[in-house]
């Protein structure tokens, strides 16, 4: 990694590893909490759903400045939420990198909730019927039938969110700011330096990478995808 870090210069790659590490983290932790929202919106009639399907959505049509202040009032050091976290846990988030992967998970969970929901939807629920009438669990029937079929869904919902992650700015610089080293990821470090005279040769190296991670991520999706569907075929 000697070459692109030469490549980048410090700082560039130093915000190419947090935005890696940022992405990672939010994709993580979306993760398990898609997989339950989507179960609910498929399989679950009750009330409120459709506000839940809204609520899921918002960050897509939403500005991301807008999601950025609304974590910022929410989760601030001042604010009741973000105080208590941190006087229970010792969590900080605005400001931090922690607070970076935060809002990369709301911006990313839409696209990740929609890719598991499509995919649980086309799961034939007379395979778990014949599973439970064999006696098995419903946690069970998840794991072993409902979860291998979804699969492919669920990969390429969790890329399509690291994606994302990678790519998020506007929520992310209004809630954690645009600090070197600390909270700069890839699209706040292409902002700064483009606000740089001279600078824009840099700022295209770091275009150059933030594309081929994309694309890297895409292909994996892709290939990935495939792999557990010839799978979950045979």
């Amino acid at each position: 990694m000697t070459w692109l870090a030469d490549y980048l210069g410090p700082e560039g790659f130093a915000a190419m590893r947090l935005s890696i590490w940022v992405s990672l983290w939010a994709t993580a932790l979306s993760l398990p909490l898609a997989l339950w929202v989507a179960h609910l919106l498929v399989r679950k009639r009750f009330w409120g759903r459709e506000l839940l399907n809204i609520a899921v959505h918002l960050p897509l049509v939403l500005p991301p400045v807008v999601t950025g202040y609304l974590l910022l009032v929410t989760f601030g050091r001042r604010a009741p939420v973000g105080q208590f976290l941190e006087d229970t846990f010792g969590l900080l988030l605005a400001f931090r990198w922690t607070g970076a992967a935060l809002a990369a998970a709301i911006m990313g969970f839409p696209l990740m909730v929609r890719a598991i929901r499509l995919a649980l939807e086309n799961v034939d629920p007379k395979l778990e019927e014949a599973a439970a009438t064999l006696g098995a669990s419903r946690w069970r029937i998840y794991v072993t039938v409902t979860l291998p079929l979804m699969l492919p869904g669920v990969i390429a919902g969790a890329v399509l969110a690291f994606a994302k992650a990678i790519g998020e700015f506007g929520a992310t610089i209004t809630f954690v700011s645009n600090i070197p080293g600390q909270t700069q990821t890839l699209p706040s470090a292409i902002y700064a330096m483009l606000q740089i005279p001279g600078e824009e040769p840099q700022a295209f190296r770091l275009v150059i990478v933030s594309t081929a991670i994309a694309v890297i991520a895409l292909v994996a999706s892709e290939l990935l995808a495939r792999r557990a569907a010839n799978r979950g075929g045979s």
